[in-house]
């Protein structure tokens, strides 16, 4: 059984700014986060490929679990017999929890969504399952995590506005039911949604109505989803200052380091996004000095590291051709340690922004940054 400081209250505290660019952190029931920070997903109870020790190791604070995946596998009363998401995984640190939403629309088969919530049958097994605002944060509460998302739609894209501001609508009567149903311990908090696609007075809508129903921190929905990162940027320049500067803000399903870089320079302090793991299972590494398909030819010979700079075991100890042996071997190792290179690299971007933030430094870690992504490894 791991179990948390229950007494402990769930807080953000805002350590500092550089422009818009923030560092803080989050108190939980399961420990501190560090802000900006990084979520490694661990969709099925498991960050894909590696170890919860080897997660832990990089940086991560927390990590984000599936509520749609873990209530169909292996259900969330079981885990809950069994203790909890925290004792399950064996990961005494926070854990955040999302609300399905995105997954109900992205992988459910036969979804119907009415005022009640979405009913939908199973990916898995053609299952029939209602999934509304009161039983994703019941289920949430079983898991036991630190973090719950209110239960949303996520508005698909494109879309026309009217659909769009339907859906922001839709979300923030169930965002108002989530907070409700929601019976957390002190060290646990709900975030409400913001929804409303591309368009600014659907956002400010959004924001508007959750600031009303009053949650300990915000995420931006609905982005990440299709529109580009061009027109990702445009939409956090309006939406991230009307958000409150004493609650943390997290971007969710973002994104690539370029991602998270430039949402930092708009002030998101949190983020979650599959690509380290997945492109670490497919043979793409993310370093300091950009992208690299290890399948590809030209580093059958190579005898370099991915990156000898950095203090990751699987980034400084490994040949670049032995990673291309590995994924054309097609051995586990290779999706093990390129996945591990990858969150250690998203973890050591956090830690570098922090700094940088506390230290007024900012700007100039930015261009850095970028200068050496632009200049590359080969």
């Amino acid at each position: 059984m791991i179990a948390g400081d229950q007494s402990q209250k769930f807080s953000y505290e805002l350590f500092a700014t550089d422009g818009l660019a923030r560092s803080g952190q989050l108190t939980t029931a399961h420990g501190t986060i560090q802000t900006p920070a990084f979520m490694p997903v661990g969709t099925a109870a498991t960050v894909k490929a590696m170890f919860a020790d080897t997660v832990r190791s990089t940086g991560a604070d927390v990590v984000l679990g599936n509520t749609y995946h873990l209530m169909l596998r292996p259900t969330a009363e079981r885990i809950h017999r069994l203790g909890g998401l925290h004792a399950f995984m064996n990961w005494p640190h926070p854990i955040l929890t999302d609300s399905g939403g995105f997954q109900v629309m992205s992988l459910a088969k036969l979804r119907k969504i009415t005022e009640e919530g979405v009913s939908f049958q199973s990916h898995i097994d053609g299952s029939s399952h209602l999934l509304t605002p009161e039983r994703s944060m019941e289920i949430q509460g079983l898991l036991g995590s630190d973090i719950q998302m209110a239960f949303d739609e996520c508005t698909p894209f494109p879309c026309e506005k009217k659909q769009a501001e339907s859906s922001m609508e839709l979300s923030m009567r169930w965002a108002e039911r989530s907070k409700d149903a929601f019976s957390g311990s002190p060290g646990q908090a709900i975030f409400g949604i913001v929804q409303g696609s591309v368009h600014e007075d659907l956002r400010t809508r959004s924001i508007k109505a959750l600031v009303d129903i009053d949650f300990p921190g915000y995420a931006i929905g609905g982005l990440a989803v299709g529109e580009g990162q061009e027109e990702m940027l445009r939409v956090l320049d309006f939406t991230v200052p009307m958000m409150p500067q004493d609650r943390p803000r997290y971007l969710m399903g973002v994104g690539t380091p370029q991602d998270l870089l430039e949402s930092c320079a708009r002030g998101v302090d949190m983020f979650d996004c599959v690509m380290p793991t997945r492109s670490g299972r497919h043979g793409q590494a993310f370093t300091r000095y950009g992208k690299l398909n290890l399948s590809n030819a030209g580093f059958a010979d190579d005898a370099e590291p991915l990156d000898s700079q950095s203090s990751c075991p699987a980034a400084n100890s490994y040949s670049r051709a032995y990673y291309h042996h590995l994924f054309k071997s097609k051995e586990i190792l290779g999706a093990m340690l390129l996945s591990w290179a990858n969150i250690h690299y998203y973890q050591e971007l956090m830690r570098g922004i922090r700094v940088a933030v506390k230290s007024g430094t900012f700007n100039d870690f930015a261009a850095k940054t970028r200068e050496n992504w632009d200049r590359g490894l080969v």
